[in-house]
């Protein structure tokens, strides 16, 4: 009985020692592994990518989500996104979400965007789709947009329908009103409405 107590209390004793020493090693291999994932570069998508040499590196399923320079909330998601070198990230199948205070929004989809960080933009390619919650569901197959304000512009024709009916266009516009700072579409060089009637 006596040798089972003096067993008992050096294994208690032991324990006392080894187990503090084992939580300290896991947590400086949890925080040695922690120092060595690196954030990128300062621009959407690009926390997971870092430096000039990695072109091959891609990020899965990339989300960002911050404000422009007037408060409006920018929301932007792609399938895959990877480095182009001198700041660029290219972006696969990109939908964007403008969002402004009062509700309205804008919905950007595009097949693929290269967003640059020297000016803020993304370039959108591969066939645009543009939605409005005013009603406007349009097409063009490029749009350069900026990311940190409501400023974007088609890089050839639109086309689509609004409120009115079907809308043509040689070029179209996005921005702010100056008169109380919602959301305008203009559209230049040739416009063709075709007027459909509510019933």
């Amino acid at each position: 009985m006596v040798r089972r107590i003096g067993l008992y209390s050096r294994v208690i004793a032991w324990l006392k020692i080894l187990l503090p020493l084992a939580a300290l090693v896991l947590l400086s291999t949890l925080f040695l592994l922690s120092r060595s994932t690196e954030q990128v570069l300062d621009m959407p998508f690009a926390e997971a990518l870092r430096g000039e040499g990695i072109a091959r590196e891609h990020v899965g399923a990339p989300y960002y989500a911050g404000t422009t320079e007037s408060g409006d909330m920018l929301t932007m998601t792609a399938t895959s996104a990877a480095p182009e070198g001198e700041g660029q990230i290219r972006a696969e199948d990109l939908a964007a979400r403008l969002r402004k205070p009062d509700g309205s929004e804008i919905l950007l989809n595009a097949a693929h965007a290269t967003v640059r960080d020297s000016d803020q933009t993304a370039l959108m390619e591969g066939g645009v789709r543009i939605e409005s919650s005013s009603g406007y569901v349009l097409n063009t197959q490029t749009l350069n947009s900026a990311i940190n304000r409501i400023e974007a512009e088609s890089g050839g024709p639109v086309q689509g329908d609004g409120p009115l009916g079907t809308i043509e266009a040689g070029k179209m516009r996005i921005e702010t009103s100056d008169e109380d700072g919602g959301v305008q579409l203009l559209f230049t060089e040739g416009v063709k409405l075709v007027y459909t009637p509510k019933d």
